[in-house]
């Protein structure tokens, strides 16, 4: 009995050594891939416009991000940039073509430098991608990715090779991008000036800015995937691979609470199918603004994507719209 009490615990104290020897490989491993990330080679600045596909270590994974550098563009001008970020189940590739959102040309008039980021994907090219917004959406969630971390390593590579004005760096995203663009808001409040979400709302497990964010919420009253009062709608994906959105006014509501900003609105915008109302003052020469279409379902207003046969607001531009309030955004903090 003694003997093989002996030797059961003999087997349970090389057990317990082979786990902890497994656990110290594990973490080496893991310090090791950190190390490997942060000895990565900045690239090569860019001193032409055109479009740069790049790609990057970060958390374990291969990460891909574009950047588009409009044809006005010299390098002793200091020129503003806007992450645009797609939708869940798009791509950086999808979000860049112009025929889809219309970004390209726009930027091409007012010298913005564009960069994708691409959230994670099983497949090589990056497509059916999404992001980890708190709450939502599928794997990118689910696997708890590190996206905060990711965009900020993509943006101080960006700026290593770009003259960048860094009191004009924004954010802006469709649905899930849109969503991605409001955490961004929430962690990254001293590198992101102002954010543009369209047709995604506040979906944060957790939010305490340490300065305030601009913000120009966009959505269609009749989005039926993200529901304007709240909710997943009826042409939402699979509802386990989402969430029980926020609703709009309780978005924008949040964000003026954070931002500390006159609580009554200000009509600034009314066209046929669309308004915008304003909320300023706020902390900081910030603004909170949200500008809304009766029509257009879960589209980019102004563009030409269609979902399920209905066709994207034609009643104002979100690029133009968008523009219009993060230019007068830039004044010093």
């Amino acid at each position: 009995m003694k003997s093989a009490f002996l030797k059961a615990g003999s087997g349970a104290l090389l057990i317990a050594a082979l786990l902890l020897c497994a656990s110290a490989a594990a973490q080496d491993r893991t310090l090791r891939e950190h190390l490997r990330e942060r000895r990565q080679a900045q690239p090569v600045p860019i001193t032409a416009p055109g479009d740069y596909r790049y790609s990057v270590k970060h958390g374990g994974r291969t990460r891909l991000y574009r950047v588009h550098v409009p044809p006005g563009y010299r390098s002793e001008t200091p020129a503003p940039l806007l992450v645009s970020l797609h939708g869940g189940g798009g791509s950086m590739d999808y979000m860049a073509r112009d025929e889809n959102y219309g970004q390209l040309s726009h930027a091409a008039r007012e010298g913005q430098v564009l960069v994708f980021p691409n959230g994670i994907s099983r497949f090589r090219n990056g497509m059916l991608a999404t992001w980890n917004a708190g709450a939502c959406c599928g794997a990118a969630r689910d696997e708890n990715v590190d996206d905060v971390g990711f965009i900020r390593v993509v943006l101080q590579r960006v700026l290593g090779q770009l003259n960048i004005d860094r009191q004009r760096i924004y954010a802006t995203g469709m649905s899930n991008g849109a969503m991605m663009a409001y955490r961004l808001a929430c962690e990254m409040p001293e590198l992101i000036r102002a954010i543009a979400p369209v047709a995604g709302t506040d979906n944060t497990l957790g939010c305490a800015p340490g300065q305030p964010v601009s913000v120009l919420h966009i959505h269609a009253r009749n989005d039926t995937h993200v529901l304007y009062e709240g909710g997943a709608g009826p042409d939402s994906v699979d509802k386990a691979q989402v969430t029980d959105y926020r609703s709009v006014p309780a978005s924008v509501a949040r964000w003026v609470a954070f931002n500390g900003c006159q609580r009554s609105p200000q009509r600034v915008l009314e066209t046929d199918g669309a308004w915008c109302e304003l909320y300023a003052p706020c902390r900081g020469g910030a603004r909170v603004q949200l500008c809304v279409t009766e029509r257009g379902g879960h589209s980019w207003p102004g563009g030409v994507k269609r979902t399920r046969g209905e066709a994207a607001s034609q009643a104002l531009s979100a690029n133009e719209v968008m523009w219009a309030f993060f230019t007068p955004v830039h004044a010093p903090r």
